[in-house]
């Protein structure tokens, strides 16, 4: 049932997921930086995930495209509903079953949260709030084959998808560049400045982050369109993972500096430099010549293989366990405390994803199988396509 995996996109996938962990039990459990600058930057494992899911989404539909295969609309929203509608129903029904114990101060309509809109005026501590990223991607799951058929039908040039990526890109950029420009309410006088970029106006935004999926978009189009050039640069994968690492670094120390003279460019840029950092570190990740494609971290292949069902399942369970902590006055930051939580969430995740997951997946193996599964009668070479990010 499950395709051959690569062990660099597990290890990122792990990491992005462990980031994850590491906010939300910083937000939920502790209320304390307990993991220092490591918990700081856990709200980049989201992102992280968005370029994994721009790679491997646009990978599907770009691999068939590039092999001459008809672009079959319905075989692919199948494979994605049955993919990530039954884990994120069963979340959101215990959301709604215990209000009193998972309610934020307000919750959005049954109706956007059915759609995938409630990311739209979503608000910070409201309830269910970290299936933002899911309305993203599902929405991102909608566009991208349609702009792709649209362009396979009109024949387009290679040069003209480009052209929309990056004008797509370009105007992430400018939409939380505009929101970061100063306000002039009615009758007042202006404020130092608008939304930065970690303000739920922007932050949740769709049209703050969607950029953050291109890069990926943009390694499958290399992969499957520019494949000389795609090849020369699988030749250099320990150089792509020493700039990987080093952009990612500087760019999140930009994100996190107070440095005041660079407020608008960080605000309007760091995102979209963040995701090209680390699809930088995808393309190591896909390189047999680099030290990410060849490491097999112990455990990073379960945990990436958990982690839709483990992203969606952490959150209520550390705020139910970091509320009883509280209540009994058991210090939250004590290494064995970390650890028996963290395991508690992964664990919620865990049984999602054997319970729930698991029965889905086999039926939409049986339903609508993958071009690789109809054309080898097996899933290898998937480029572990089925399990890409939390919500792919």
């Amino acid at each position: 049932m499950h395709p051959k995996r690569l062990n660099g996109l597990d290890t990122l996938r792990a990491i992005a997921i462990l980031l994850v962990l590491m906010s939300h039990y910083c937000g939920f459990v502790s209320k304390h930086q307990t993991f220092g600058f490591v918990g700081d930057i856990g709200w980049a494992g989201v992102d992280l995930f968005f370029v994994l899911s721009g790679y491997l989404i646009g990978n599907q539909i770009m691999s068939g495209i590039a092999n001459g295969e008809p672009l079959s609309l319905k075989n692919f929203f199948a494979r994605r509903l049955l993919r990530t509608l039954p884990n994120y129903y069963v979340v959101l029904a215990a959301y709604f079953i215990f209000p009193a114990a998972l309610s934020g101060r307000s919750t959005s309509s049954l109706w956007q949260f059915l759609t995938f809109t409630q990311n739209i005026g979503l608000e910070y501590g409201q309830t269910f709030t970290h299936s933002w990223s899911l309305c993203i991607e599902e929405q991102f799951y909608l566009i991208l084959p349609l702009i792709s058929l649209v362009l396979l039908r009109l024949k387009s040039p290679p040069w003209l998808a480009w052209c929309l990526l990056i004008a797509a890109i370009g105007g992430g950029m400018l939409f939380r560049g505009m929101a970061f420009l100063p306000s002039h309410p009615a009758g007042g006088t202006a404020f130092l400045h608008g939304h930065p970029a970690f303000d739920a106006q922007v932050y949740y935004s769709t049209f703050g982050r969607f950029d953050e999926l291109l890069p990926g978009v943009a390694i499958a189009m290399l992969k499957n369109f520019h494949a000389g050039f795609y090849d020369r640069l699988m030749r250099h994968g320990q150089a792509l993972l020493i700039t990987g690492l080093l952009a990612t670094c500087g760019v999140l120390y930009c994100i996190n500096s107070d440095d005041t003279n660079k407020l608008l460019i960080v605000n309007a840029l760091g995102f979209s430099l963040l995701a090209i950092s680390f699809a930088i570190l995808t393309l190591a990740a896909l390189s047999p010549n680099s030290y990410l494609y060849r490491l097999r971290v112990p455990g990073a292949g379960q945990l990436a293989l958990w982690s839709y069902a483990v992203y969606l399942v952490h959150k209520p369970v550390f705020m139910l366990i970091g509320a009883e902590l509280a209540k009994r006055q058991i210090d939250a930051n004590a290494p064995l405390t970390i650890i028996l939580v963290t395991a508690a969430g992964i664990l919620g995740g865990w049984l999602l994803y054997r319970l729930v997951e698991t029965p889905f997946m086999q039926m939409r193996a049986r339903w609508f199988p993958s071009k690789a599964r109809q054309t080898t009668g097996s899933a290898k070479g998937e480029d572990n396509r089925t399990y890409a990010s939390p919500s792919l």
